[in-house]
């Protein structure tokens, strides 16, 4: 088995070295608690990334909650779980969504991933080792909160944004996700974005007290990509299981989304492995 994991390794290190035509991102998708709309964020995230011209895939790893074939009113036959079980290929498992969105489901049972044998291990980084350079993006929805499943994609992708509230609670436990991350590895690149804004006052507010406070005991600084105002549309586009940016793409939780996606484009994107550094970060650390 170690000899099995060994040469995947080499292999895919070999397949690393020339940087492709198509550089594919793996983005984490994350937040202290539950209830904050992270995975309703990430979906609608990733439409809007599609909206920029972007090849985008969603890929729900919220282990043992998974739902964004719910929020999307899918029922996909296939999962990641089911690629183990029936010796699928990644092709079989991805599905379509709207305006050319491809997404994952994680399916029952994938909370038992990290648990997996070797060889079925091997299978799933193979498969997945497959989409580099088929897509820009691949975002990760979470699960929330500090399991070691959690911590394990958040410090392996490129880039990881946190999602929160103004509430205390949730900006509570969204820096005691930093404090961790920064306990592992100081060099992850984080972003914040403020969820159910009554005005951009208090979005502006909470984004700058976390900034100081993360900066000033964690020495970690968490720039604001962005936020999204309290907007009754929301709930109704979870209810018509539509996402709101396509539901209902002239309300002001729509343009927010759009431009915090037009802004994260904006950002400089140092080279880096991509996916296949996911992957490595992952299989063997």
């Amino acid at each position: 088995m170690i000899d099995q994991a060994k040469q995947l390794r080499e292999k895919m290190l070999q397949k690393s070295s020339k940087k492709p035509s198509r550089q594919t991102r793996v983005i984490a998708v994350t937040s202290g608690k539950g209830g904050v709309g992270k995975s309703n964020f990430a979906l609608n995230f990733a439409l809007s990334l599609t909206e920029q011209k972007k090849k985008v895939l969603i890929f729900d790893v919220d282990l043992g909650f998974a739902n964004i074939d719910v929020l999307l009113g899918r029922s996909p036959e296939e999962s990641i779980a089911t690629l183990l079980d029936k010796d699928l290929s990644i092709w079989d498992i991805i599905e379509e969504g709207p305006k050319g969105l491809q997404f994952i489901s994680g399916g029952t049972g994938f909370d038992e991933m990290f648990r997996l044998d070797e060889t079925k291990m091997n299978k799933f980084f193979h498969e997945m080792s497959q989409l580099q350079g088929s897509v820009d993006y691949i975002i990760l929805d979470t699960g929330a909160g500090l399991s070691y499943e959690n911590m394990r994609f958040i410090l392996a992708a490129d880039d990881v944004i946190l999602v929160t509230t103004p509430e205390p609670t949730s900006i509570t436990d969204a820096y005691s996700v930093v404090k961790m991350v920064q306990a592992k590895d100081p060099n992850v690149h984080m972003a914040l974005v403020v969820n159910q804004c009554t005005s951009d006052n208090e979005a502006r507010a909470t984004a700058e007290n976390f900034k100081h406070v993360t900066a000033k005991f964690l020495n970690k600084e968490i720039g604001l990509l962005g936020s999204i105002p309290h907007d009754a549309i929301v709930p109704s586009a979870v209810k018509r299981q539509v996402p709101f940016v396509l539901a209902y793409p002239n309300s002001q939780a729509a343009h927010a989304m759009k431009k915090l996606a037009h802004g994260y484009l904006k950002l400089p994107v140092p080279y880096k492995l991509g996916l296949k550094g996911f992957l490595l970060k992952i299989l063997f650390k």
